[in-house]
């Protein structure tokens, strides 16, 4: 009998481990990303010298935690929590949106509504690419200035 036990115990213990693999392999963006300024495109507005961006799952949805140091040397972090449910969500630490609402297009793209008190300023379309190595986000906005920002920055999962 407890030798049963232990068995079941086991199996517990391994389908719980493999069913969170699972649930984190579902949503590719969980992980640190690293800008790849070689490969990113700034076409419009202030280049961005360096970004990290954190993704990670809790029961209260994805958490963005992105370090951004700016073209004038200016160093800041935006952190907002979300759900793909159409609400909006509050972000901290940007200096030009201070609000996001996302839709999940499919398992490798989603795409956000950008929001400065409570208008709509620009949106971004995040994609990460079938082997999860490379993330693509794309950035179109306007900031309190009317400055248009158009960028394309790639990112290498670390």
């Amino acid at each position: 009998m407890t030798k049963i036990l232990a068995h079941a115990f086991l199996a517990a213990l391994l389908t719980t481990g493999a069913a969170i693999a699972a649930g984190n392999a579902a949503d590719p963006v969980i992980g640190t990303w690293t800008l790849d300024a070689a490969k990113s495109t700034f076409t419009a507005g202030p280049a961005v010298k360096d970004q990290t961006r954190t993704y990670s799952k809790s029961d209260k949805g994805t958490t963005a935690a992105i370090k951004t140091v700016g073209a004038d040397g200016k160093e800041y972090t935006t952190e907002t929590t979300y759900l793909f449910d159409g609400k909006d969500y509050p972000v901290t630490g940007n200096p030009m949106y201070d609000g996001i609402s996302g839709r999940q297009v499919n398992s490798h793209t989603a795409t956000f509504t950008l929001k400065r008190g409570g208008k709509a300023v620009g949106t971004t379309r995040r994609r990460v690419s079938q082997d999860g190595k490379t993330l693509t986000a794309t950035l179109k906005l306007t900031d309190a200035s009317g400055e248009k920002t158009d960028n394309v920055m790639v990112f290498n999962k670390q």
